[in-house]
């Protein structure tokens, strides 16, 4: 995981995809930490308790190697574990809120709610969800899904109401559509001929 890390040597962020073994999470944290010095989101599905000293141990861990963003701690259905739980670091909801009607099974749980297009039902729903979030008092972050760039490029609408934008699906295609959006320093831009007006949103 390091090796890899290191190879995204423009990117601004990197999200680290853990495991639930708690000493193992924590080896791999601190050595991408050492090797890759930018800002680290974790995800993580741990099976077990929350408020377990295990959990809190991690917790404190994460926050000591400056990671940003704890993403769905828990899978979905046990929000209510959350309710509560003070985390060092803000976590955030992806498969535990998927629909408008689903928003409000994350305040007091969650701080930052992941819209993606592809689970939600499209940009309307999308555009009604960062709208409630916010009025929720929620931060706001986009996902995508793996798909081609016009397939991502809906998202750059509801980017431009994010505070943390996560579009690099067309990054794991083998071949992706031609014209692409383009990442360069960790910047993502999608041209007048990819789709809609000339942009540029964080990555």
């Amino acid at each position: 995981m390091t090796a890899r890390a290191v190879k995204y040597a423009s990117a601004k962020a990197i999200k680290v995809k853990l495991t639930g073994e708690l000493e193992l999470d924590l080896a791999r944290v601190r050595s991408i930490r050492r090797r890759a010095p930018r800002r680290l989101v974790g995800r993580r599905c741990q099976p077990g308790s929350i408020r377990s000293a295990s959990c809190r141990r991690w917790s404190a861990d994460c926050c000591e190697q400056r990671v940003l963003l704890l993403e769905q701690p828990l899978p979905r259905g046990r929000e209510a574990d959350l309710q509560g739980f003070e985390s060092l670091i803000p976590i955030a909801a992806d498969e535990s809120v998927l629909s408008l009607e689903e928003l409000p099974r994350a305040v007091g749980r969650f701080d930052v709610v992941n819209i993606k297009l592809d689970k939600c039902g499209g940009l309307t729903e999308g555009l009604m969800m960062a709208e409630e979030a916010r009025r929720l008092g929620l931060e706001v972050m986009v996902g995508t899904m793996i798909g081609t760039s016009l397939a991502t490029a809906p998202a750059f609408i509801l980017a431009q109401q994010c505070s943390i934008v996560d579009l690099d699906g067309p990054t794991f295609l083998v071949k992706d559509r031609s014209p692409a959006v383009v990442y360069r320093d960790g910047d993502l831009f999608a041209g007048d001929d990819v789709w809609g007006a000339a942009s540029a949103v964080a990555a």
